[in-house]
């Protein structure tokens, strides 16, 4: 039987179908975040970050008056480093002053009182501890954290956002004292309008879902 439904009442019919899924995937109930991140015991404040080491990483190993056993390294995937002397040391997750001593307390069975200073060459750092952006940024990929880092600054590294995202339903996946937990965050406000009040701090761990808008 037929409907006796016009081309523009189920135009219409589609449009209240896209606006209904639109506000479904936009979680409008998620809270929002402030400019300036609220620091607190369980996150990491920007001003006393401090980089880990993770694989991928290269470290430049020097051993004072030791010449031979110093050595420039790439973390390996399993997260340890081998260099003369020193066989499979953990390295990820530690900062370069905290490897440093490790390698010490290995050298001293060789060496007298060897005293090891660590230079990053590269910089990944381990998974937990870098950004990554999915969804419809022009070039989704994981960042290295930066210390303070903002939402403008990932939108660059990005390229901004494709021609088919809901900027201002984005939403960022934070770990908050040991929970993970959603926040909205307005992209197009920020980037088409210049709204400042959006450029929200980022924190190590971030996870930034752009989503697909439905119209």
């Amino acid at each position: 039987m037929h409907s006796g439904r016009t081309p523009l009442s189920r135009i219409a019919l589609a449009a209240a179908i896209g606006t209904t899924l639109a506000g479904c995937a936009g979680s409008p109930d998620l809270p929002t975040l402030p400019t300036t991140a609220n620091y607190g015991s369980s996150t990491t404040d920007p001003a006393k970050y401090q980089y880990l080491i993770g694989p991928g990483d290269s470290v430049q190993i020097f051993v004072w008056r030791n010449p031979e056993v110093s050595q420039s390294v790439t973390v390996r995937p399993d997260g340890k480093i081998t260099t003369p002397l020193v066989e499979d040391l953990p390295a990820t997750g530690k900062t370069p002053t905290q490897l440093a001593r490790d390698i010490e307390k290995v050298l001293e069975t060789y060496i007298r009182q060897p005293i090891v200073t660590v230079i990053m060459g590269g910089f990944g750092g381990p998974y937990s501890e870098q950004i990554r952006v999915v969804g419809e940024a022009a070039r989704p990929q994981a960042l290295p954290y930066r210390e303070k880092m903002t939402l403008l600054d990932v939108m660059i590294q990005v390229g901004g956002l494709t021609q088919f995202a809901s900027g201002n339903q984005a939403k960022i996946v934070r770990l908050v004292d040991g929970q993970q937990k959603q926040f909205v965050v307005r992209i197009d406000d920020l980037l088409k309008d210049g709204d400042i009040t959006a450029n929200i701090d980022m924190l190590p761990g971030d996870v930034l879902i752009v989503p697909e808008s439905w119209l």
